[in-house]
């Protein structure tokens, strides 16, 4: 699941980031319990390894989220314009979310 997971995360990554062209260090795939996601301030993208159960639109989502993150830190009004640029359905896919697997 972890391999698959890690696979998959590279693979969006470098889909969604053509459109960004950020800049980051690593893709890395942790066991983390109460995140999808991560960003740290070294430019290394953290997912969790139950990323590869999630549809595909919530795949999306949470790679595109933690991209942006490269560029805004934060989730202040810039932060999610970005996200918005390339999933103007954001709110409705971390709705569903919320309580999802965890």
């Amino acid at each position: 699941v972890k391999h698959e997971a890690l696979n998959l995360a590279k693979a969006k990554v470098e889909q969604w980031n053509e459109l960004y062209g950020f800049n980051f260090a690593n893709i890395r795939v942790k066991n983390q319990r109460t995140r999808w996601g991560s960003c740290s301030r070294r430019g290394n993208l953290n997912f969790s390894h139950k990323l590869a159960m999630l549809r595909s639109e919530e795949i999306d989502y949470v790679v595109v989220h933690e991209l942006c993150h490269l560029a805004e830190f934060n989730h202040g009004p810039r932060f999610w314009k970005l996200v918005e640029q390339t999933i103007p359905n954001y709110m409705q896919i971390r709705k569903g979310m919320r309580f999802a697997i965890f």
